[in-house]
C-alpha cells in the first residue's frame, strides 16, 4: 500500500486529491498546513482520521510516506515539491505547479536529479468523464483530424472566501498560469502535439478595480504544427448559476465535431459531463457517466513501476512553459 501525506492545504482541489487516491487503496498518513486555511476545515471534516503533523519535514521524513500531495499556495507549490523530491518522495501537486520560470527550471533538475515521478493534477482532464470519453472519439478516428480546440474556462469569484495572497500577483501568478494551464494542457493532448506557440494573449480587470494585481479575464490564442487553439478563463460566473463555472469545450475534426458541457447543461439536460458528437452519420448526445477516472490508480502504479504512462514529464513542464510563456506575453486589458 502506498502512503501519501498532503503538505499545504490552501485550495480546495486538496479534497478530490486526497479522496482520488483514498479510492484506490492509498493511505493517507498525515498533512501539514502552515495556518487555518479556509480549506482546512472541510479537509478536516472530510477525513477526521488524518493526523496534524507540526512541520512539513516530519511528512519528508517519513520512511513510511512515498509520495507528497500539494495544495498549497502557487507561489509556493515549487519549493514544497523541491524538498519533497529531495527527500525521496514522489509528488502531485495542483495546478499551476510553478509560477515562474526559475521555479520551473528549479523542479524540471531535481526531478531530473532525483528521478521522482512528479505529476500536476489538471483535474479538467484526468477528472472529468467527458474529456475521458472525448479523447477515446478521437482516438477512435470519429471526428477526423482535430484541427482546432476551444477551450473555455469561467469560474466563480467567492470573493468572501479568498485569502489574501489570491488577489497577489506574486503569490498566484497571475490569471493564464492559474486557470488557462488547463486548457494548454487540454491542446496538447486532444490534438496530440508535443510542443505549441503562444501566438496571443491578453488578460485584464474588469470587474474589480479596487484589486489592482487581480486579474479576472484571460486569453490565450496557440497553435502547433498541427492543430489551433483557443482559450478564454474568467472570474465572472454568475451567482443563479448552479454550479461554480460552465466549462465547455469545442473540438473541431475534419470530419465532425464534438462539444463538452463540462459541469452543466444551461437550461438543458440534469447532471453534468455532456458530451455532443456530430459526424457524417452520428448526431448525438453520448453519456458519460460510466466512464472511469483512472488517473489516481495510473500514478500509484507509475511510482509503483517508476514509469510515467499517466502524463510524461516532457507533457507536464512544456503545459507549465507555455502558460508562463502566455502571461509574460500577454497585453493588459482592462
Amino acid at each position: 500500500m502506498i502512503q501519501f501525506a498532503c503538505v499545504g492545504l490552501d485550495h480546495r482541489h486538496v479534497y478530490g486529491m486526497t479522496e482520488g487516491l483514498l479510492a484506490v487503496g492509498a493511505k493517507c498518513a498525515g498533512y501539514y498546513t502552515r495556518d487555518e486555511a479556509e480549506p482546512l476545515e472541510g479537509f478536516t471534516r472530510r477525513f477526521p482520521e488524518v493526523p496534524r503533523f507540526a512541520s512539513p519535514e516530519l511528512l519528508y521524513q517519513h520512511e513510511d510516506i512515498q509520495l507528497i500531495v500539494c495544495a498549497g499556495i502557487p507561489a509556493e507549490r515549487a519549493e514544497i515539491c523541491i524538498q519533497a523530491m529531495r527527500h525521496g518522495k514522489d509528488v502531485m501537486v495542483d495546478k499551476p505547479g510553478v509560477i515562474t520560470q526559475e521555479q520551473l527550471r528549479a523542479v524540471m533538475q531535481v526531478r531530473e536529479e532525483t528521478g521522482a515521478r512528479y505529476s500536476i493534477d489538471f483535474s479538467e482532464h484526468f477528472e472529468v468523464p467527458a474529456t475521458l470519453k472525448a479523447k477515446e472519439l478521437i482516438e477512435q478516428g470519429t471526428i477526423g483530424k482535430v484541427v482546432q480546440t476551444v477551450g473555455l474556462g469561467p469560474h466563480r469569484h467567492n470573493a468572501h472566501l479568498r485569502r489574501p495572497w489570491f488577489y497577489e500577483k506574486t503569490q498566484y501568478g497571475g490569471i493564464l498560469i492559474d486557470i488557462a494551464s488547463h486548457q494548454i494542457d487540454q491542446f496538447l493532448w486532444l490534438t496530440g502535439s508535443k510542443n505549441a506557440e503562444i501566438v496571443a494573449s491578453s488578460v485584464g480587470n474588469y470587474a474589480n478595480p479596487t484589486l489592482p494585481e487581480f486579474e479576472d479575464y484571460g486569453e490565450i490564442v496557440l497553435r502547433s504544427p498541427t492543430a489551433n487553439g483557443v482559450i478564454r478563463v474568467d472570474w465572472y460566473t454568475p451567482d443563479a448559476l448552479p454550479t461554480w463555472g460552465d466549462g465547455r469545450l469545442f473540438i473541431q475534426g475534419t470530419e465532425g465535431f464534438l462539444e463538452l458541457r463540462k459541469y452543466i447543461d444551461i437550461l438543458g439536460h440534469e447532471g453534468q459531463d455532456h458530451l455532443m458528437l456530430v459526424n457524417h452519420d452520428r448526431y448525438e448526445r453520448i453519456d458519460c457517466s460510466d466512464v472511469p477516472i483512472t488517473y489516481f490508480e495510473k500514478f500509484l502504479n507509475d511510482i509503483k513501476d517508476r514509469t510515467e504512462f499517466t502524463m510524461t514529464h516532457e507533457h507536464c513542464f512544456t503545459v507549465c512553459r507555455l502558460a508562463l510563456e502566455a502571461q509574460e506575453k500577454a497585453v493588459q486589458l482592462g
